[in-house]
C-alpha cells in the first residue's frame, strides 16, 4: 500500500509543539515537475553505474511500499522531531 499521510511533529525548545499533517498524492503532484528531472537523474546515474533502470526501480518501489507505518524520531536538546508515515 502507497503511504497516505505522513505527520511531522517537531517539539521546539521553548516548549511549543507544531504538528504538520502532509498528504502524499497532492504534494507528489505539485512537486510532479522535479520528480521528472529526478527520473532523468537517475537514468543517467543508472547509466554511469551501470545499474539496471529496471531493477533500480524495483528497489525504489519495494522501498516506498515498506513505508507506510515508519516512524522516525530525532532529539537534539530540548528539540525533538518525529515523522511517522501511515
Amino acid at each position: 500500500m502507497i503511504p497516505q499521510l505522513v505527520t511531522v511533529r517537531v517539539h521546539r525548545s521553548d516548549g511549543r509543539r507544531v504538528r504538520l499533517h502532509l498528504p502524499v498524492v497532492p504534494v507528489a503532484l505539485v512537486l510532479s515537475p522535479l520528480l521528472l528531472l529526478a527520473v532523468l537523474g537517475g537514468c543517467v546515474a543508472c547509466r554511469v553505474f551501470r545499474v539496471s533502470p529496471a531493477g533500480a526501480l524495483r528497489g525504489a518501489a519495494r522501498v516506498l511500499w515498506a513505508l507506510p507505518g515508519t516512524r522516525f524520531e530525532m532529539a537534539q536538546g530540548r528539540t525533538a522531531l518525529l515523522v511517522s508515515v501511515r
